[in-house]
């Protein structure tokens, strides 16, 4: 069996975010979905997402194509995770190229196109306007 992981914050969730849990679990058997926490989140980004954690995992796991979820607390546990759930397969949107190469020696690093015109930064600037 072969597993995919991929990560994100899976925020205001959009069809995007359904896109890329669908081309990721096209990649093996079994998807495994790291949701960042609401702390890493502001880490990031210098706010909290709209919708808590819990219910971002619960709307993540809710997708036929996630078979796993878990929360990521830190940026620096990444080989961790992967070792972990046993990814042969890391997944990760075309924003961040590059970026995961270093776990190459570990798992395959693929990189899918982001959908286009819609993130979710543009969905809450749209609501907000």
């Amino acid at each position: 069996m072969k597993t995919v992981i991929t990560f994100g914050t899976f925020d205001v969730f959009h069809v995007g975010h359904l896109r890329i849990l669908q081309r990721a679990r096209a990649f093996g058997d079994r998807l495994v979905v790291g949701v960042s926490t609401d702390q890493l989140n502001y880490e990031k980004k210098g706010r909290f997402p709209v919708y808590t954690q819990n219910e971002r995992l619960e709307i993540v796991s809710s997708i036929k194509w996630v078979d796993a979820v878990f929360l990521e607390d830190s940026l620096e546990k990444k080989r961790e995770y992967l070792a972990a759930y046993g990814a042969d397969v890391l997944v990760m949107g075309s924003d961040w190229a590059g970026i995961f190469d270093m776990f190459s020696d570990s798992c395959n690093i693929v990189y899918v196109d982001r959908t286009p015109s819609i993130s979710t930064t543009e969905v809450i600037e749209k609501i907000r306007g």
